[in-house]
């Protein structure tokens, strides 16, 4: 009875931790939109620039760490929790003030090297944000390791919750005021800092308020923790780290390349903005692909140590599929709508054509978190972290070729190829290590019919409003209403096909979070087809 009593509270605090993550990820993409819309694409230029900095060590220790503080708590004895936990705590610190003095006192030297020199205070105030990652991390993990999960799940959200409105209101305030653009991006990272603060504030409440040690701690050799740890934290965070990755590599080219190339200052940093639009776009389709898929991951990692290699073996097929079934579907779907998206949410349609082709790496950004948390789940982490390794290489040269040649849509094109070398190695290399057919060509075949229908529907759905519905609305609205009525019905078109095709059978959507609608919706028109047929 305790036994089932916890396994409930353990699933329980998943559940919640699932649901925070997902309002984390909404929020993190959503804020975006009015910040820009108050700050021009410039000032969504000067925010995106930097940004990548504070948020590429806040996942790597916040995250990655306290999953690898976690996994050495749960895996050790209660003797040894107090000497794991001191030694994560100041190692995290000692890397977090490193990092801290690497961007507070190179701020200047970074902000020349994107070739603006005013960036420096951004870097500077986001800097301080990195201070709080240890205490961050080692609590969050202790939490985890003991299956309590709310306060993880709690503090994740109010993070999230105090800092857009801090960088929502803080960012009106400031433009209101008259204040200059880069002010305005000062106060946005300032928000990261209070967020951050709140959430360990939180933290420390339940972590002293129930904290038990062990009345014996026992010593645990140093080096060897420090380095399972760090090789825990950087193979659980890599994926997520990627894109952030790429940001950063745009930050400090795209801008001086589109200067050297001829543009004027002010229009590069426009431009650089406009290309940024792009990220929360894929932080949606994202969103959809991967909350779906990767619930089907720690299935495959128990099948695979029970040995049970053929049910292991479905459970990857079936994540594989389900990711790149809707991603595909949302990078199609942004193709044929993204003018109208474009100025609904960023009030011009300049560059659709370029934030359409950066669009897509959601396909391959679904492919490689899948791939890659398969292949962790088997243990093998050394080639996907080189086989990234290699895709910046590829963005980095793509950039510097593209970049001068086709503006921004070099970068988002240098974007896609740099995320495809990762995933051809990925699927090559996965395929030496547990040898699977991912999918049939059937499966192929209906996911380019139902696009290629539901690009049609959508493409003629477009036109016809554009020139005759809402011909005579303000461009803008006009835009709006194509959009939020495209989508739906785009949707409707390819989840029919789909479930027409049977590509997933209504067993398998059975295994999916929200799952049981798609799986009844299937049974009901291939009910209806055989009826038609009798």
């Amino acid at each position: 009875m305790n036994t089932e009593g916890a396994m409930k509270s353990f699933m329980k605090g998943a559940v919640l931790l699932t649901l925070a993550g997902l309002i984390v990820k909404i929020l993190s993409a959503v804020y975006r939109v009015p910040f820009q819309n108050m700050v021009g694409d410039q000032g969504f230029y000067i925010y995106q620039q930097v940004y990548p900095f504070i948020a590429v060590f806040g996942i790597w220790t916040s995250y990655g760490f306290a999953v690898a503080v976690s996994k050495m708590l749960a895996d050790s004895d209660r003797q040894e929790h107090r000497a794991i936990f001191r030694i994560a705590f100041w190692v995290i610190a000692g890397i977090s003030l490193v990092i801290f003095a690497a961007l507070f006192l190179g701020a200047d030297l970074l902000a020349a090297w994107m070739g603006d020199g005013q960036l420096s205070g951004l870097l500077k105030v986001g800097s301080f944000a990195v201070l709080l990652m240890a205490p961050l991390a080692v609590m969050k993990g202790s939490f985890q390791a003991s299956s309590r999960m709310e306060p993880v799940a709690y503090a994740q959200v109010t993070e999230q919750v105090i800092r857009v409105a801090v960088i929502l209101l803080g960012t009106w305030i400031v433009v209101t005021n008259g204040f200059s653009l880069y002010t305005a991006g000062q106060t946005a990272m300032l928000g990261a800092v209070i967020g951050e603060l709140a959430a360990v504030g939180l933290l420390i409440y339940f972590f002293y308020k129930k904290i038990v040690w062990h009345p014996q701690p026992a010593a645990v050799p140093l080096w060897p923790t420090v380095k399972k740890m760090l090789v825990i934290s950087l193979s659980v965070s890599m994926s997520s780290l990627i894109l952030l990755i790429f940001q950063m590599a745009d930050s400090f080219s795209v801008f001086r390349l589109l200067e050297a190339s001829g543009w004027e200052t002010l229009r590069a940093m426009e431009q650089k903005g406009i290309y940024d639009r792009g990220q929360p776009l894929a932080q949606f389709g994202l969103l959809v692909a991967t909350s779906l898929a990767l619930s089907i991951v720690p299935l495959v990692a128990q099948m695979q140590r029970k040995k049970n290699g053929r049910s292991a073996q479905l459970y990857a097929k079936l994540a594989y599929r389900i990711s790149l079934l809707f991603a595909v579907a949302a990078a199609a779907g942004l193709t044929f709508v993204m003018p109208y998206v474009n100025e609904m949410l960023f009030q011009t349609r300049e560059q659709s054509a370029a934030l359409i082709v950066f669009s897509w790496q959601i396909v391959w950004m679904s492919l490689l978190l899948i791939l890659t948390a398969l292949l962790q789940g088997i243990g093998k982490v050394r080639v996907p972290a080189l086989l990234m390794a290699g895709g910046l290489v590829v963005k980095i040269i793509g950039n510097w070729l593209l970049v001068p040649v086709y503006g921004v849509m070099g970068a988002a094109l240098a974007g896609n190829l740099g995320l495809a070398f990762i995933v051809c190695g990925l699927v090559l290399y996965f395929k030496i290590q547990w040898p699977l057919q991912f999918a049939p060509p059937r499966f192929y075949g209906w996911l380019f019919a139902a696009s290629a229908a539901m690009g049609a529907v959508v493409l003629g759905w477009a036109v016809f409003t554009d020139w005759t519905l809402f011909d005579a609305l303000p461009s803008r609205f006009a835009a709006t209403l194509t959009a939020l009525t495209a989508v739906p019905l785009g949707a409707a078109v390819f989840l029919v096909l789909i479930a027409r095709s049977r590509i997933i059978t209504e067993k398998q959507w059975y295994v999916m979070p929200f799952g049981r609608k798609m799986a009844k919706l299937q049974l009901a028109i291939n009910s209806k087809k055989k009826g038609d047929g009798r």
